[in-house]
């Protein structure tokens, strides 16, 4: 139970944007939260890690039209794949939502409505591109044109990538609108905007208050010394988000209700568990509130975030944590390279758990880039984890079986050293606390090295051999799983799932922090299973080579003919001798199933009289395998066979879907397998 001294924490990472898969540059920040929360928790701290996916925005709305679904089904469908992301990698949310809900539109709309209030809400016309052919208002990121320094084209509307320079979209040459392919129109539109000024005091002393990193502070006062301007926290109608209270067709700028995420997010746990929301957001409470974010989004949680809950009568964030980049081979993730990874395709080849720790072994408190350098990965971990943590517990394990029939030595030989081991977990603790992982896993594989240099002087397995001395070699090797049980306590929040294993095997309820302080004597283990395999450099070519298939599959989606948006009438018409090219046939189901690593695809095998084929289709999502075996549909049967990471799909079958569903095209009864559909 909690007593006094109990602190209570509440963290949050980032909102990942519900609009793409999760990546290893992602991953960075959600393992050195979840390690930082895991160890909390394992020091008994009353500690919540929630998130939620960011489900607004224009892109999100341009997708969901591209795919032919509404906004809020894309936002599902990738929640579920951000969350099974997570899960794999042994990120443990405490709770994970989204922005589209109730609770967070009720804050949002509870900030903005004190904010305006309270007099820090302004209005004023702005002028703006716009697209005339599909009446949105443009973000400079929808916008490609000339640049006007260097004349590079296909230049983004804010700045060029070919030569850094910065400008307007109006200045753009030949712009053009990447949503229709229009030439964009500048018109002038009503905008809300956040007075920021009006917390310029405040701020000053947030900044000052050891709120952020030294380097992000330094930032920071270059931007307030620069001077604040107000933020334009609206957007016009077709918006894909909440609509601004009092203002008809104008709608919350996705980073306004992005943040407020995290109080939605908490309240939903809160509401389940029963937690009392108020003890951790009011401005006098005693709670602690930690915001772990990429270097790239401090702009928004360190200026603006701290004040609008201040103007709005919440607590501001105890800290902001920054970390770096993810560079791979000492380069920016590369697609084309192969080094660009899915969280899913790195899972499919190596161990989350790898990563983890190497992630780890390289972690600071600073905002430094951090390099995942491949010959180092496999290295590190093969001589860190496998070559000296494990083992340990492997040298040891089949003597206590043998000679002490599974039991620890009713004494610990070398009380001195142990207790040692347990006295570093002070230090550890610290290193951790500071977010100083590095610091903490260099101690841990200090003391690895200990142990192992005791086991290989005290040679149990030469005793062994010597008549009368079997004693001693369970004594030794006792020692030696006591010592490996204190390295599985500092490890565990590192590498979870590795000490869940160790922990089984060990025979503990609990690797908790304070469990360390209790020597293991007369007590019994369970049979030594292998806990880490090494890093096959195999394995990480693999990977990459699937990563630069899943880059090939992008590329010819983004090069196929794009399908009529939701709200055209008709698709480009085509001849009738194109139509005639296509041969639809009727083909029964002979078996489905489902697709290992896929998320969306099922694998049928399809009966067209006399041929089968394969073929991968998406419809997973409203359909089980067993429920299509023998069922008849219509497939394309001469679209050329497409090679993809599974297997290749040897046609395709007809489907329509709305925002209801999708739908598996059938013919009527009487149909067979092979005949020709005209």
């Amino acid at each position: 139970m909690p007593n006094t001294a109990t602190r209570k924490i509440l963290v949050t990472s980032a909102l990942p944007y519900a609009n793409g898969a999760i990546h290893l540059g992602h991953l960075l920040e959600y393992i050195q939260t979840d390690i930082w929360v895991r160890f909390q928790k394992s020091r008994g701290q009353q500690c919540h890690y929630v998130c939620a996916d960011d489900a607004h925005g224009t892109a999100i709305m341009l997708r969901a039209e591209q795919e032919g679904i509404s906004p809020e089904a894309l936002i599902e469908r990738v929640s579920q794949e951000h969350q099974e992301d997570f899960a794999r990698f042994g990120v443990a949310f405490d709770n994970y939502y989204t922005t589209h809900s109730a609770e967070n539109r009720r804050f949002s709309e509870l900030i903005y409505t004190r904010l305006r209030d309270a007099g820090h809400i302004a209005t004023r016309e702005i002028e703006q591109m716009f697209d005339p052919e599909r009446g949105l208002f443009l973000a400079d990121r929808f916008i490609k044109g000339t640049c006007p320094k260097c004349r590079k084209d296909g230049q983004y509307g804010d700045n060029c990538e070919a030569c850094g320079a910065t400008y307007t979209p109006a200045d753009l040459i030949d712009p053009v609108s990447t949503v229709s392919g229009a030439t964009p129109e500048v018109r002038s539109s009503t905008h809300y905007f956040f007075k920021l000024p009006d917390f310029a005091d405040f701020m000053q002393r947030w900044i000052n208050d050891d709120r952020v990193q030294p380097q992000i502070r330094n930032k920071l006062m270059e931007w307030f010394e620069d001077g604040f301007n107000e933020w334009d926290i609206s957007r016009d109608a077709p918006y894909f988000g909440f609509e601004i209270p009092d203002a008809p067709g104008k709608y919350f700028y996705v980073w306004l209700d992005a943040p407020i995420g995290y109080l939605a997010s908490f309240q939903n746990l809160c509401e389940r568990e029963g937690l009392d929301f108020d003890d951790y957001w009011q401005p006098d409470s005693d709670a602690e509130v930690y915001h772990f974010i990429g270097k790239d989004i401090v702009y928004f949680h360190a200026l603006f975030w701290p004040a609008m809950l201040h103007g709005a009568g919440f607590r501001t964030p105890t800290a902001v944590n920054c970390h770096g980049f993810v560079t791979v081979d000492g380069a920016k993730m590369s697609k084309s390279r192969g080094t660009f990874v899915k969280a899913t395709t790195y899972a499919e080849h190596l161990n989350p758990e790898y990563l983890r720790y190497y992630f780890a072994a390289k972690l600071t408190s600073g905002i430094d880039d951090l390099d995942l350098n491949l010959d180092d990965f496999a290295a590190r971990v093969n001589a860190d984890l496998v070559g000296k943590v494990v083992n340990i517990a492997s040298r040891c394990a089949g003597f206590v079986k043998k000679i002490g029939g599974g039991t620890l030595s009713s004494h610990c030989a070398e009380p001195a050293m142990v207790s040692r081991f347990i006295a570093a977990g002070d230090d550890i603790a610290e290193h951790y606390e500071n977010r100083e992982f590095a610091r903490a896993m260099r101690r841990v594989m200090e003391l690895a090295d200990e142990a192992n240099t005791y086991i290989a002087e005290a040679e149990p397995w030469v005793l062994a051999k010597q008549h009368g001395r079997d004693q001693e070699v369970l004594d030794i090797c006792s020692v030696g799983i006591n010592l490996f049980r204190q390295l599985m306590v500092y490890l565990a929040p590192v590498v979870p799932a590795m000490a869940n294993e160790a922990r089984a095997f060990l025979n503990l309820d609990t690797l908790d922090w304070a469990s360390r302080h209790q020597v293991l004597t007369e007590h019994a283990i369970n049979k030594f299973k292998p806990l880490m395999t090494r890093i096959e450099r195999s394995s990480i070519d693999a990977m990459l080579e699937a990563s630069k298939e899943d880059l090939a599959a992008e590329q010819k989606l983004k090069e196929a003919p794009k399908g009529p948006l939701v709200d055209d009438p008709i698709a480009e018409e085509i001849s009738f001798d194109d139509f005639a090219r296509v041969d639809l046939r009727i083909a029964r189901i002979a078996r489905a199933d489902y697709v290992k690593g896929a998320d969306r695809l099922l694998q049928l095998t399809l009966d067209i009289g006399g041929e089968t084929r394969n073929v991968f289709s998406g419809i997973r999502s409203a359909y089980a395998p067993e429920a299509l075996e023998g069922r008849l549909t219509i497939m394309v049967a001469n679209l050329a066979p497409r090679r993809m990471r599974f297997g290749v799909s040897e046609g395709m079958v007809l489907a329509s879907a709305d925002d209801a569903g999708i739908y598996l095209l059938s013919p009527d009864d009487g149909a067979e397998p092979g005949q020709r559909v005209t």
